[in-house]
C-alpha cells in the first residue's frame, strides 16, 4: 500500500538548510512538508554535530579586533582559493553574491534569534602556495553547531504557523522524483521502519539532501584526479545518508550537476573512540608544533605541513606519498596545550556555553581529551623513547615502513631548529609558529617553540591520521534563486536545491577550495533564498 499526501512544498532533508527554507516559508504562510531519512532524536543533519564556525565579513566582532575587512577583499582572497575556470559562470556569481551577502542575510539573521558568537575570530586558512584569509572570518557559533540548531529548530517549532502548515517526517528515504507535464511534483520512496511506500505530490520541492561524503565508494568514483589515484582508506567524517541519490536522481531529470571531484576532505582523520556509524571517522585540529611525516617516518616537504593556512594543500601533500596517510609525531605538552578536535562533541565546554571550563582549557590544556584519545582512539601510540614510539607505530600498522633512524633524523632536526629560536631558524613550520602567535586568538593555543624530545614534555605521542571525507564543494546547479537548471541552462519548473547538495550554491560556490567557514553560512544563505523566490519574493538586505 502507498500512502499519498499533498502539500505546497516539499522540502527533502532535514539539516540546517532545509530546516532554514522551512523557516522562511512559514513566515510566508506556506504550506510545508520535510521528509527526513534519519530518526527524529538527529533532526539538525551534520550542522548538529559541527563546530559553528561561519564565515562572516567585516562584522562588529572583526571591527572590535582591529580588523577592517571588507567584501572586495574577501571576494580577492576567496578567488584566489577557489581557482575557477572561465566557464564557472554561476559558481562565481554564487561566491560574490556570498561573500557580499553573508553578513547582512546570515549573519544579522541569526542574532535576533538569539544566536550569539565568540568574541574573538578564528584565523584558519590563511593561504600556503597561494592566498587565503587575508583577516580572520571565521565566527564560531557560542554553543558550537549544537546550540546553532537547537535555536533553528525551536525557532521552526515554535513558528506561530507551524500547527497548521509544517509536517515532519522521519525514517523516510526519498528514492525518486515525481514529474508532471515537465514539471517536478514530489517526491516518492519507502518509510524504512515500516516499507511502506509513500508519495507526496507538491506545487514545488526543494532538495536538501547533502553532499556526497557519506558514501566512500562516491568519493572514490568522483576522486580529484590530479590526486591520483584515493587513499585506499578513507574515513567518513560526513553524514552517513549524505549517499548522492538525490543527485543521481535530479540528473536523471535532466538537471545539470557539476563538479563533484571538488571536494573537502581533511587530512587528519583518526577512528572514533565510540563509532556511531560505520567507518566513522573525527577531524582533528592538528597541533601547530607537531611533526608532521609520512609513513616511513620522514618529515613531508620539502615545505612542512602545519596546520591552518591551507587545507588543501595538506591532503595534496599525503596523497602525493606512497602511502597516503601520514603521522603526526608531539609530546603530551603539545597534547595538552594544542590538540583538538572539530565538532560539538569533544567541545563540551563551548557547547554547554561554560567560560569558566572554556578559559580553564586555554590555561591549563585539554587534558582530559587528550586522556581520553590516548586511551581509547586506536590511532595513538605513545612511548618513552624514539627507538620505542618506532616499534609501537610499526605494530599498529603491522608493517616495518617506520624507520626508526629517519624518525630520530626528523625529531632532532627539528629540534634543534627550536633550540635556534625565532631569530635564528630557518625552519618554516617554527616560522609560521611565530606568525600565528603574533594574533591573539592563535597565542593561547600554540606553544611557544616545543621541542618534540623533551624530558618536561614527555611521553611521546604518535597519532596515525588518515584522510577523511567531509564536504562537498560541487553539486547540482542553481541559479541566484536557487532555481535547479536543467543541462541547457534553464530552470527546471518546480524543483529548487540549497545547501551542500548544490556545492552551497551554483553547483560549486567555492570552486576547488574553501576559506572555511562558508559551509553553514552557504546552507542559512540559500535556504532563505530558495523560500523567498518560491514566494516570489526577493530576500533583500
Amino acid at each position: 500500500m502507498t500512502s499519498s499526501e499533498i502539500t505546497d512544498v516539499l522540502i527533502i532533508g532535514g539539516g540546517i538548510a532545509g530546516i532554514t527554507t522551512a523557516i522562511e516559508l512559514l513566515n510566508h504562510n506556506t504550506k510545508v512538508w520535510i521528509v527526513d531519512r534519519d530518526i527524529e532524536e538527529n533532526f539538525g543533519g551534520l550542522a548538529k554535530e559541527s563546530f559553528g564556525g561561519m564565515f562572516f565579513v567585516d562584522t562588529p566582532t572583526q571591527r572590535k579586533g582591529g580588523f577592517e575587512d571588507s567584501p572586495e577583499l574577501a571576494l580577492k582572497d576567496w578567488m584566489s582559493v577557489a581557482e575557477f575556470g572561465e566557464e564557472d559562470e554561476w559558481p562565481k556569481a554564487w561566491a560574490k553574491h556570498y561573500v557580499y551577502n553573508c553578513t547582512s542575510q546570515v549573519h544579522d539573521w541569526l542574532e535576533p534569534l538569539g544566536i550569539k558568537f565568540f568574541p574573538v575570530v578564528h584565523w584558519v586558512e590563511r593561504g600556503m602556495e597561494k592566498r587565503g584569509n587575508t583577516y580572520p572570518r571565521f565566527h564560531m557559533v557560542w554553543g558550537t553547531g549544537y546550540e546553532l540548531m537547537k535555536v533553528l529548530i525551536k525557532h521552526l517549532i515554535d513558528h506561530p504557523k507551524s500547527n497548521e502548515n509544517l509536517k515532519l517526517n522521519f525514517g523516510y528515504k526519498v528514492e525518486e522524483l515525481l514529474t508532471d507535464k515537465n514539471r517536478i511534483s514530489g517526491a516518492k520512496g519507502i518509510i524504512e521502519s515500516s516499507g511502506e511506500a509513500f508519495e507526496i505530490h507538491a506545487e514545488t520541492t526543494v532538495v536538501a539532501t547533502g553532499g556526497i561524503g557519506g558514501s566512500i565508494k562516491k568519493v572514490k568514483d568522483n576522486w580529484y584526479k590530479p590526486w591520483g589515484e584515493p587513499p585506499k582508506e578513507i574515513l567518513n567524517g560526513a553524514h552517513q545518508f549524505g549517499d548522492g541519490i538525490l543527485h543521481d536522481e535530479v540528473e536523471k531529470r535532466n538537471g545539470k550537476v557539476t563538479h563533484l571531484d571538488w571536494m573537502w576532505p581533511y587530512a587528519a582523520g583518526v577512528r572514533h573512540p565510540r563509532p556511531q556509524r560505520p567507518n566513522h571517522g573525527l577531524s582533528l585540529v592538528p597541533p601547530k608544533s607537531a611533526l608532521w611525516l609520512n609513513y616511513v617516518g620522514e618529515r613531508i616537504g620539502p615545505r612542512p605541513l602545519i596546520t591552518g593556512y591551507d587545507t588543501r594543500f595538506l591532503v595534496e601533500q599525503i596523497c602525493k606519498q606512497k602511502k597516503k596517510y601520514s603521522w603526526q609525531v608531539l609530546n603530551l605538552k603539545i597534547a595538552n596545550k594544542e590538540f583538538a578536535i572539530s565538532g560539538c562533541e569533544f567541545n563540551t565546554a563551548i557547547k554547554d556555553k561554560s567560560y569558566i571550563r572554556f578559559i580553564a582549557s586555554i590555561l591549563f590544556g585539554n587534558k582530559k581529551l587528550v586522556k581520553d584519545m590516548l586511551n581509547n582512539c586506536e590511532d595513538f601510540v605513545v612511548a618513552n623513547s624514539i627507538e620505542e614510539l618506532a616499534g609501537k607505530m610499526n605494530e599498529l600498522t603491522e608493517s616495518d615502513d617506520v624507520d626508526v633512524a629517519k624518525l630520530k633524523e626528523a625529531i632532532t632536526n627539528y629540534d634543534n631548529e627550536v633550540d635556534k629560536g625565532p631569530d635564528g631558524t630557518d625552519d618554516e613550520q617554527l616560522k609560521k609558529i611565530t606568525h600565528a602567535r603574533t594574533y591573539k586568538g592563535d597565542k593561547v593555543r600554540t606553544c611557544n617553540f616545543q621541542k618534540i624530545f623533551g624530558k618536561k614534555a614527555m611521553p611521546l605521542i604518535a597519532i596515525r591520521e588518515s584522510i577523511i571525507a567531509r564536504k562537498t564543494l560541487g553539486g547540482i546547479q542553481t541559479d541566484l534563486d536557487c532555481k535547479v537548471l536543467s543541462n541547457q541552462g534553464k530552470p527546471i519548473d518546480g524543483l529548487y536545491a540549497v545547501g551542500e547538495v548544490a556545492g552551497f550554491g551554483g553547483g560549486g560556490m567555492h570552486g576547488k577550495g574553501t576559506l572555511e567557514g562558508t559551509f553553514l553560512g552557504g546552507c542559512i544563505l540559500t535556504g532563505r533564498i530558495a523560500a523567498y523566490a518560491i514566494a516570489n519574493k526577493k530576500l533583500v538586505n
